[in-house]
């Protein structure tokens, strides 16, 4: 399973993208818990996430096929997990951002 973060927008209009690859059997059973835990079904269309908010973030998510894009005041709770595991787990891996294999 390959899972994926994509922050844009800011003050600077910077994007940065964290991603992490989940191969083998423990590597799934580690990362499938938090993805199950975010509502995936819950999420708003995304052309209807704009949140009036300027230089906010924005946060597009890519777990295996499923995708949401969230304003930043909604990266809470399970999502916040999922965004910060990833995140942990990619900047742990040196150049290229992608982690395989890293458990948090």
């Amino acid at each position: 399973m390959k899972i994926t973060v994509e922050r844009s927008g800011g003050i600077a209009a910077l994007t940065r993208t964290w991603t992490v690859q989940a191969t083998t059997s423990s590597d799934k059973s580690h990362w499938q818990p938090i993805v199950e835990a975010c509502p995936w079904d819950a999420v708003p269309d995304s052309r209807q996430v704009s949140d009036g908010q300027p230089d906010r973030f924005m946060y597009s998510i890519r777990a295996g096929q499923r995708r949401a894009t969230l304003p930043e005041r909604a990266v809470t709770g399970p999502w916040r997990v999922l965004v910060e595991t990833t995140r942990a787990a990619a900047e742990q891996t040196p150049r290229n951002g992608t982690a395989t294999g890293i458990r948090s």
